[in-house]
This record gives C-alpha cells, structure tokens and sequence, in this order.
C-alpha cells in the first residue's frame, strides 16, 4: 500500500493535465515490457522498423524506476503539446537530472556519464532522440490517444462533479481508496507514504502507462500520478472494425463504428480522429444518429460532445 496524505492545499490545488511526454516515455517502458504488449500489438507492428536507434533513453526508461523524473516534467496545462514539453526537459535543472539517474543505477551507465557529468550540454542531446522517437512512434497515433484522454477528462470533471473527490478518486481506478487524510493506492510491489508540499496534484490520465498506476513525487516540482484512461480497449481498433457487423449492414459500417465508438461522450474532431473520417463527414453522420434517436449531444465550452443512447446500445448488443 501507498498511502498519500493530502493537506487542505493540496485538495485545492488538485487537478488534471494531458501529457504528450508522459505517453511517450510510457510507450518507451512498454517495448521493455513484454508482458503489457498483447493489448498494444496494432501499434507495436505500425511501429517496428521505424524506431530510430537510441543511445541515452534505453538507459532513462525501465527498471523498477519506471523513468527518470527529470523525463515527465507535470503538464501545466490541461491540454500541453509535445514542444513545450521537450523545451521544459532540454532545460531541466542539472541537480534533478543527477538526482533522477542516482535514483534509476547503483553505478552510472556509460552511455549516461557526459550526461552526469555535464547536464546542461548533454540535454540536448536528449532532447533530441526525444523528438526522433515521437516523430516515428507516438506522433502517428497521437489523435487516437489524445481522443482517448480528452473524453476520459470530460468524465472525470462530471464525476467531480456529481461525487466530489471521494467519487473522482473511486472511480480512476479500484486500486485507489478515498481515505480521510487523502488516498490509498493498492500495489503490491511497493510500500511507504507521502505527504504532499501543499503544491496539489496533477492527475494525468496515459494510454501507454495501462494498467499500471505510476505516483511521481518530485518536490518542490507538484506531485504527479499517471491512471489508464477510460476506452482503452477502442484506441487500437481498425476504423472499418465495429462490434455487430449486422447493424453496420443496416444503417452503415460508419455510423456502426460512431456508435461503438460513442460508449463515451467525444467531439466530431475526436471521433474523425478515431475513424480516419473528415470531421464534415462525421458530423453528417452524427445528424442523421442524433434524428434517429440513437446519438444525444451537449455543449461543453466551445465544443459539442455526442454520446450514444441507451437504444443505441441496445442495438450494439444485439448486433454482436
């Protein structure tokens, strides 16, 4: 058990952010890992030839560590993009790239001693096989992911709320227990507790990091914790693929694959990004759904969100 303890600062500075970074660095810990990789098998095939070679982030990535901290700087913003990212780690303080290597090796690997020695010339070196792998590996699917975290951080901000904290916590993941002084999280691997700075958390919700629950405490930096997002299990599925076959037959394979695809509320961006589709073709699509009673759609911000209709999945059901 981890139990983390959280201060009235902390409570009221909780909030969530999108990670390109994290995304990446946690599909770099799953290459390693060969018992998650059934689940990403699609992706792992789209990338295989295509990842260029590496010299420092083999020895940055994996282990009981996970990564180097100095690699997943906590997302400023809810929705941060990959350069600002990889400008915040090109310029990371030397004393946490030092910090986070003595973490990760008993010894200093060699091909991490001029980065030991001299963090501020070696980092950009980092920064650089950073760009190289995203622009092979995580770049292509990108949208798919982004899709996936932005629909799960429009749940979480509904069970907010709806439940409060104590729902918000219950329902990221059932090895996470709302207690009175903070949360608990269930892993069997590791054992202590933490007391936050007062500096909040950033919850970060990472495709690549399923199923595992990652907690970075790095003061004074804020405190970070990475869950699996919701819909995991649509993020790898071929847009022509859809459950029932004979309900694509009846009202169309594309429309079939929006309403698989609806189980979570999702734009017409984010839906065009699942399916490979325009966002003009989707949102015909969506008219036609939503006349039908078989899409329902509400306004959030500047966007508008659909979601499939309890008939809807009744059909689905039927159909497979």
């Amino acid at each position: 058990m981890i139990d983390v303890f959280l201060g009235p600062g902390d409570l009221a500075r909780i909030r969530f952010g999108r990670s390109p970074m994290q995304e990446l660095v946690g599909s770099l810990h799953l290459l390693g890992d060969p018992s998650r990789q059934a689940t990403f098998r699609p992706w792992l095939a789209g990338v295989r030839g295509r990842v260029p070679a590496l010299r420092l982030l083999p020895s940055l990535v994996g282990g009981p560590h996970w990564a180097a901290d100095f690699l997943t700087p906590p997302p400023r913003h809810l929705a941060s993009e990959f350069a600002e990212e990889l400008e915040r780690v090109r310029a990371a303080d030397p004393g946490l790239v030092r910090a986070s290597i003595e973490e990760m090796h008993e010894r200093v690997p060699e091909p991490l001693a001029g980065l030991y020695d001299d963090p501020e010339r070696e980092l950009g070196a980092v920064a650089d096989e950073l760009g190289a792998y995203w622009r092979a590996a995580v770049e292509p699917v990108w949208p798919r992911l982004r899709a996936v975290a932005d629909a799960d951080l429009g749940h979480r901000a509904q069970a907010l709320t709806t439940g409060g904290l104590a729902k918000l916590l219950a329902d990221l993941d059932p090895r996470i227990e709302h207690t009175p002084d903070g949360m608990r999280l269930d892993t069997p691997s590791w054992h202590g507790e933490h007391v936050l700075n007062g500096s909040g958390l950033v919850l970060v919700p990472c495709v690549f990091n399923w199923p595992r629950l990652v907690m970075m405490f790095d003061e004074p930096r804020q405190s970070m914790f990475s869950y699996a997002p919701r819909g995991i299990a649509n993020v790898w599925n071929d847009p022509q693929d859809m459950r029932g076959e004979p309900l694509g037959e009846l009202i169309g394979r594309s429309r079939a694959s929006l309403l698989s695809h609806l189980e979570l509320p999702l734009s017409t961006t984010q839906l065009a990004a699942y399916l490979g589709l325009t966002p003009a073709a989707v949102s015909q699509h969506l008219s036609v759904l939503r006349r039908t009673s078989l899409v329902t759609s509400r306004r959030d911000g500047r966007a508008v969100l659909y979601q499939r209709t309890s008939l809807a999945t009744e059909l689905l059901n039927q159909a497979g």
